[in-house]
Formats: structure tokens, C-alpha cells, sequence
């Protein structure tokens, strides 16, 4: 039998070849004969843009193919999709809008790039008549970008929430099992690599802003601004608050949720560290795992587990776009753009509104360290009641601080305004020493 001739080959260019770089090169060679049965076509990386070529990387670089100039990728007319891996927002952006109004395919990884320039580049995808892919944006390995685009397009989203940052789940799950502080813990995970030098972005709750920003533009056709999402992160979490989840049969999780009220037509999208009841699958999502869950009108609610990140989880993701690229290139479908759907409407007066989640209500958990004296737990009391927080539960323990005390509540639902205002008063009392921990209860169901 004689081998099958491919009559056309993909030419990519490669901006960036760091860790994702290398994982893209070093699966599209070790999978090229399936990769080129299964689409027809062959996939080459025909140039790589570096900045430094002299770096030392842990894969040879390919000589003959490299360059220091990005720009020369962009406008090559025989390089129709161009592989954004660099980073950043800044020569990223104007490589991607570059290569987006000269008509072409850019595959990226960078939700800081999406999340913060969205709208200006989808905006050059449509004038240029160019195509933007970008699973690997968001959830690593997890195909959640295509979930939504595509096998749920039928479904409008009362509800997405999950753990979309690996390190914090890994930085959580170890505190959690073996009753460590995060300091310690996060010195591990940047040994092990887990963490960046600088964690803020990951542990401050930015990265799952990002991705989350992501996500509610793929399900409701809209980008939110990252100042209008709430956002905190897991800095202050510390042994005692999972003590407290342990006896509840809870467990601590840094969740990004997006909640649209279609009767109002708001929309709300927030991170923060969550209390989730054990029996949810997604409280058993583990290590640098993520798990998002999506609630459909049509299908009801799916669940999406794998690899947040890493190199080949994101290789993953970032080589089933080019595949996509390729056949778009071939004649297959284009990729369905979220405002487009029907279900967006452009009427003024039924316009999404964004609102900060300060008028949802739940349950909270709040952990407040205090002076040991008679009378305190009188003027918290009389604080929370002063912002119309009843209180359901209270725990006291001793403090690691001398002469201190512990002081755990729990608030009957109430509205997360009220909650924060709560907070902020007791935070100016002379009798509580630290600023107060606060945790929504989730009241998710699978």
C-alpha cells in the first residue's frame, strides 16, 4: 500500500518558546504522522521568534527556523496562523491585532492579553477577517473554551463557578492535609515550581480574574471590566480556618464564580476563597487540579476536571487550536463568536447590566482574632446587629498572639454588602487585633 501524499502543509509561526513553546514543539513532532492522518493536512512550525537565542532552554532550538523578530512572523503572508506564547500584554497584543488584520489564524494561551484587550481584539478578528483560538486561556488541558462555544451552544448559563488557578489549589490542598501555614507552603511550591517568583498575581486572585473574565464573555457575550469583579485571594487562610471546615465537613477553595439573574438581567463575576460542602465533587478537586462546573437551562450542570497547567496540559490545548486553525484554513467552519448568539440581546433597555456581587446573599464565615477581655464578644455582636447580620454560630479558641483570643461566626444568609460593612467596623475596633477573615459558605449544588 502506498503512503498517503499530504497535498498541503500549515505553515505556524511560533512567537515564544519558553515552556508552552517547547511543549507545542516537542508533541507536534512526537504526534505529526497521527496528527497528519487524523486532519489531512500537515502541521509546520515554519519560524520561532525569540527574544534572547542564546538562552539556555531545556530543548535544543531549532537554529535554522529562529528569529528575533515576532513582527516578521506577523506579516509573513506564507505564515498563516501565528502561535502567540510569548506573554505579557504588551508586544503580545500588537503581535496578535497585527497578524488579526492581516486576515490570519492567532492561536494564544494569554488570558491577561484576552482579558484585558478582549473587545479591541475581536474587534480586529472581524475588520481583518482573521480568526482568534484560545483554549489553552483558560483551565490548561480542560477543552472548557470549546465546552462552550460549542457543545453547549444550545444552554444560556444561570451559573459557572470552579477552581481555575492551580497553584492556590495546590498551596490549599497541602495546608489542608497536612496542617501547614501558607508561608511554608508557598515556599514549597515555588521550589517545585508551582509558583512564580512574584505569586501575587496567582495567590492575590488576578490569573482566575483573567480566566474568569474569559469565561463570562464565552457565556454571555460580554466583557467584564477587571474592576468591576470581586476579587480576593487565599494570603490570610491559615490552619485554624481549616480546623473550623474540617469539623463542619467543609473544605477551602479559591472559586471563581459567574452568576447571571436572567429576570434582571445582571450579571456578577467574583473570586474568592469559599467554604464548599465536602459531598461537591468540586471540594475534591485536589492539588494543581482544576474542576469548573457549568450550569446549562438545557443540559443542566457539567463538570470539567484535569490539569490546570504545566507544559503539556497546555500543549494540549494550545495543539488542538491549531488543529482547529488548519481546518478553518481548509474550509471547515469558522469559530462562533459568543455576541453573535441569539440570546444577546442589543435592545438599551434590556442591556446585561455588570453588578458587583455586594447584593448577593449567602452565608459567611468570619474569623476575627480579638483581645482576651470581658465584653468583646458583646461589641461584635452589637456591630454585626448594627448592619442587620444575625449571627448563627460562635466558636472561641486560643490565639497563637498572647493575651488573645479567636473568635469564629457564622452569619444566617445575608447580602455580601452587609457582610463587608460588618467587617470593615470591626476591623476599627481597638479590640480586634488583625484584620478580620471572611469566607462565603457556598450553597452550590452539583
Amino acid at each position: 500500500m502506498t503512503a498517503r501524499v499530504y497535498r498541503k502543509t500549515m505553515k505556524i509561526g511560533l512567537c515564544g518558546f519558553g515552556v508552552v513553546g517547547q511543549g507545542v514543539w516537542k508533541h507536534l513532532n512526537q504526534r505529526r504522522r497521527e496528527l497528519d492522518k487524523r486532519l489531512g493536512v500537515s502541521l509546520e512550525i515554519a519560524r520561532i521568534a525569540v527574544r534572547d537565542p542564546a538562552k539556555e532552554r531545556k530543548l535544543p532550538l531549532p537554529r535554522k527556523l529562529v528569529t528575533t523578530d515576532p513582527f516578521s512572523i506577523a506579516v509573513d503572508p506564507e505564515i498563516p496562523i501565528v502561535c502567540e506564547l510569548m506573554g505579557g500584554t504588551d508586544v503580545a497584543r500588537e503581535i496578535t491585532l497585527t497578524a488579526l488584520r492581516a486576515g490570519k489564524i492567532v492561536v494564544t494561551a494569554n488570558k491577561a492579553l484576552l482579558s484585558e484587550f478582549g473587545p479591541e481584539i475581536f474587534e480586529a478578528a472581524r475588520t481583518g477577517g482573521g480568526h482568534i483560538l484560545f483554549e489553552a486561556s483558560v483551565g490548561g488541558g480542560i477543552p472548557i473554551i470549546k465546552a462552550l462555544r460549542e457543545g453547549l451552544v444550545a444552554n444560556r448559563f444561570r451559573l459557572i463557578y470552579g477552581i481555575l488557578n492551580g497553584t492556590c489549589n495546590y498551596i490549599l490542598t497541602r495546608m489542608e492535609n497536612e496542617d501547614l501555614n501558607y508561608t511554608d507552603v508557598l515556599a514549597d511550591a515555588k521550589r517545585l515550581g508551582y509558583a512564580e517568583a512574584d505569586e501575587s498575581l496567582d495567590v492575590d486572585g488576578w490569573d482566575s480574574a483573567h480566566k474568569a473574565s474569559i469565561l463570562a464573555f464565552l457565556a454571555h457575550g460580554t466583557w467584564v471590566r477587571l474592576e468591576d469583579i470581586g476579587v480576593d485571594g487565599i494570603r490570610r487562610i491559615s490552619p485554624s480556618d481549616f480546623a473550623f471546615a474540617r469539623s463542619f465537613g467543609l473544605r477551602i477553595k479559591l472559586l471563581s464564580v459567574i452568576a447571571r439573574n436572567f429576570e434582571s438581567n445582571d450579571l456578577s463575576v467574583s473570586v474568592r476563597p469559599m467554604l464548599l460542602p465536602e459531598r461537591l465533587v468540586l471540594a475534591n478537586v485536589n492539588e494543581v487540579y482544576n474542576g469548573i462546573c457549568v450550569a446549562g437551562d438545557v443540559v443542566g450542570t457539567t463538570l470539567y476536571i484535569g490539569r490546570g497547567a504545566g507544559q503539556d496540559a497546555t500543549a494540549s490545548a494550545v495543539i488542538g487550536d491549531l488543529a482547529d486553525a488548519a481546518l478553518v484554513l481548509l474550509g471547515g467552519k469558522s469559530p462562533l463568536l459568543p455576541d453573535d448568539a441569539p440570546s444577546i440581546v442589543s435592545g438599551e433597555e434590556d442591556r446585561l447590566r455588570i453588578t458587583l456581587p455586594e447584593n448577593q446573599e449567602s452565608r459567611f464565615y468570619l474569623r476575627l482574632t480579638v483581645k482576651d477581655a470581658s465584653g468583646v464578644l458583646a461589641r461584635v455582636s452589637a456591630s454585626m446587629a448594627s448592619n442587620r447580620v444575625s449571627i448563627a454560630s460562635v466558636l472561641q479558641s486560643e490565639s497563637d498572639l498572647p493575651d488573645c483570643a479567636s473568635l469564629i461566626l457564622t452569619t444566617h444568609r445575608t447580602n455580601e454588602k452587609a457582610i463587608q460593612d460588618t467587617a470593615n467596623d470591626l476591623k476599627a475596633m481597638s479590640v480586634v487585633v488583625e484584620d478580620p477573615v471572611l469566607l462565603q459558605i457556598a450553597e452550590f449544588e452539583d
